[in-house]
């Protein structure tokens, strides 16, 4: 689950390494972006999402492919719903932290994620440093909305301009703390090399996933699940039709295409 494209570069690498299992991308549309807003409306939102989820497709395991709900959400989510296994997403700061040489780590996410207290208190726990964190709403939305119409020169551009502020301030590491970011990540790493190392954690999601995989029961994992075939889908909030990028994203993964028409409760 995500509000948007973030989360497709998670789902792809997960896909691509159990093939077997049906997967269930469900993006919310009626209420991108996340990360402009407030907790307690955020955690509604996010439970109102999963209760949907729960109720039409039954999931064995739930990935929140966000950093932003993962923060919020997730540990409301686990009380809601303890039968549902749930892997969260949140910023890589462990690895970059215990990386970095100068001591200062750079996080760019959405505005939330920046404000999180845990991206400190993770920093601190695995050798200090100061946190140089530097919220990019506009970027999650030319990640989102421009992506595919826009020339290899722009996306390199719109890069450059946050490393330039990350190297301005002395910063060894880099973590890529929203997942729309990683649609950029070889821009990121281009132009931060050598003296900034990128850092993203969709190795260690999807390793978390085959974690909880691994606790399930074995005939649950087989290819031909309770006698039926595999089943990759992306689904959609809101009613309007699917837009060119979604269907690109649906074609490239071999998933079906289908909205998630029914009105959204949210849930505190």
């Amino acid at each position: 689950m995500d509000s948007g494209l973030g989360g497709i570069p998670y789902c792809r690498h997960f896909c691509k390494r159990n093939p077997g299992e049906s997967v269930v991308y469900l993006a919310d549309r009626l209420h991108f972006p996340y990360g402009g807003r407030e907790r307690g409306e955020l955690i509604g939102i996010i439970t109102g999402l999963t209760e949907q989820a729960v109720k039409i497709f039954n999931p064995k395991i739930a990935v929140l492919a966000c950093n932003t709900a993962s923060l919020s959400a997730l540990a409301r989510l686990r009380e809601r719903f303890p039968a549902l296994p749930f892997a969260g997403t949140v910023p890589a700061v462990k690895p970059a932290a215990l990386a970095s040489k100068t001591g200062k780590i750079g996080v760019l996410g959405t505005e939330l994620t920046i404000r999180e207290s845990y991206i400190e208190e993770i920093a601190a726990e695995n050798g200090g440093g100061k946190i140089i964190g530097i919220a990019a709403p506009e970027l999650v939305e030319f990640v989102e909305h421009r992506i595919f119409s826009v020339s290899a020169e722009e996306k390199i551009k719109i890069v450059q301009g946050y490393v330039d502020r990350f190297r301005a301030e002395g910063v060894d590491v880099l973590v890529l703390g929203c997942t729309h970011f990683l649609f950029l990540l070889d821009e990121f790493k281009q132009q931060a090399s050598p003296e900034i190392s990128v850092f993203d954690s969709v190795e260690g999601v999807t390793r978390r996933t085959e974690s909880l995989l691994a606790g399930i029961a074995a005939e649950e994992k087989v290819e031909e699940q309770n006698g039926e075939r595999v089943r990759k889908s992306l689904v959609l909030t809101g009613k309007a039709a699917p837009e060119s990028s979604w269907v690109y994203w649906a074609d490239s993964l071999g998933f079906g295409i289908s909205l998630l028409e029914e009105e959204l409760e949210t849930r505190a």
